[in-house]
């Protein structure tokens, strides 16, 4: 576990109770949104048969719990979630079914910098929408880092990267709009790919949630 104090990134302590739970009403609004959770929570049940089906995931970080009800559907699966923001898990733990709320055999606290795990304490670990927030490298690298470590076999994140259309129309957004204090950024993809190797990871495969379109994807990768 890393002894150095995390960062503080811009978007690090915004999901306040009002905040977390807009994030979870967002994702059930709007017919584009709820194709895109919907074909989010299909990729990730199919990176996880691609990992093997794990018995023991963490849903790090678990927002509001939207993948809970899919990594329950496996019978035996042993789940723990965490997440940097008490709200958000407060708001997780009120908006979930009883019965899937009852598989989560750990609700914590965590941050991504620096895990309160131990080594290897779960077989996979499921990391969506949290690395395109990520500007540095080494502050990638670092998550990366404590991903390998806590996981026996393997990681799953989800992140922006380049090599499509919202991709392109992203960057053109971002370039009039001149700020430097940016929290969600397009990661190109021979950039992070380099980063997974040096964490000590090996990509066993990538899934687009809209090939050729859109800038989410997702990455299956085993502890080299």
């Amino acid at each position: 576990m890393m002894t150095t104090p995390p960062p503080q990134l811009p978007f690090s302590d915004k999901y306040d109770l009002a905040h977390a739970r807009a994030y979870e009403e967002k994702h059930h609004t709007g017919l584009r949104r709820r194709l895109t959770t919907w074909r989010e929570i299909q990729l990730a049940r199919r990176a996880l048969r691609l990992a093997g089906n794990p018995e023991s995931v963490l849903d790090m970080p678990c927002g509001a719990g939207r993948f809970w009800p899919m990594l329950a559907s496996h019978p035996s699966r042993e789940l723990v979630a965490g997440d940097r923001s008490p709200a958000m898990l407060e708001i997780a733990r009120g908006a979930a079914d009883p019965q899937v709320l009852a598989r989560v055999k750990s609700l914590l606290l965590l941050d991504a910098f620096a895990l309160d795990l131990p080594d290897r304490a779960v077989e996979h670990v499921l990391c969506m929408r949290l690395l395109h927030h990520i500007a540095r490298p080494a502050d990638r690298l670092r998550i990366l880092g404590e991903l390998h470590r806590v996981a026996r076999r393997g990681v799953t994140v989800s992140l922006w990267v380049d090599g499509n259309i919202q991709a392109r129309r992203r960057r053109r957004l971002d370039a009039r709009r001149k700020r430097a204090d940016v929290n969600r950024l397009v990661v190109p993809r021979d950039v992070i790919e380099a980063e997974f190797a040096q964490a000590g990871f090996r990509i066993r495969r990538h899934l687009d949630v809209l090939p050729g379109l859109s800038m989410w994807r997702l990455y299956v990768l085993d502890k080299a």
